[in-house]
């Protein structure tokens, strides 16, 4: 068999039916994201909102989110933005408030055009967002609400330079490199500044 191209995927309105060959069996793909998808709070589909968020405040979402891209969104500016989530509230019961940890670590790209894994390990975007859903009561719980939601916006090259650990950060230590959080409404200019940060950075280490 000679090898596969990539598959292609275009955005999908919901409404293709479920088939047994030719016939329709009764049920949409929107039925399967309902039962696949409506637990906003869980760790995995948390993390996918939030890209969503950082998507759709910076004008990047009308693609297609690609999984295992070596970057979570594409910025129309030709920035790249690394996203990534943390909560204070879990799915399951819980005993106190979970403590806030991002993870950050350098990671081999792989390329899904070639199948191939890059060689180098670091960090693919030029900026990261650390989206923090901070809500602590239950029962006012809403990702959906992008009020209850902080972001942290910091340089690549800024946690590159960082002596501490290059595998995780916590909330103090974030704040430490960043004197605090924007609204998802400030994400945009919040994503551009540190973007000429990070330029600025790089350019004088070359």
């Amino acid at each position: 068999m000679e090898g596969l191209d990539r598959i292609e995927t275009s955005r999908r309105p919901g409404t293709e039916q479920f088939l047994d060959g030719r016939n329709p069996v009764g049920f949409d793909v929107l039925s399967f994201w309902q039962w696949a998808y409506s637990d906003l709070v869980s760790n995995a589909t948390r993390g996918v909102v939030a890209e969503y968020l950082v998507a759709r405040a910076l004008g990047a979402a009308n693609g297609v989110r690609e999984e295992w891209a070596a970057y979570d969104v594409l910025d129309p500016r030709g920035i790249t933005v690394q996203v990534k989530s943390a909560a204070y509230v879990q799915s399951w019961r819980q005993d106190r408030l979970s403590s806030i940890i991002f993870g950050c670590g350098k990671t081999q790209a792989w390329d899904a055009a070639t199948n191939e894994l890059g060689i180098d390990r670091r960090r693919h975007a030029h900026v990261y967002v650390f989206a923090l859903l901070a809500e602590k009561d239950q029962s006012k719980l809403n990702p959906l609400d992008v009020a209850q939601w902080q972001f942290y916006v910091v340089p690549t090259a800024v946690l590159d330079a960082r002596r501490r650990s290059q595998h995780s950060i916590t909330l103090p230590s974030l704040r430490e490199l960043h004197a605090g959080p924007v609204t998802y409404w400030e994400l945009g200019a919040a994503v551009g500044a540190a973007m000429e940060h990070h330029l600025s950075v790089v350019g004088h280490q070359e």
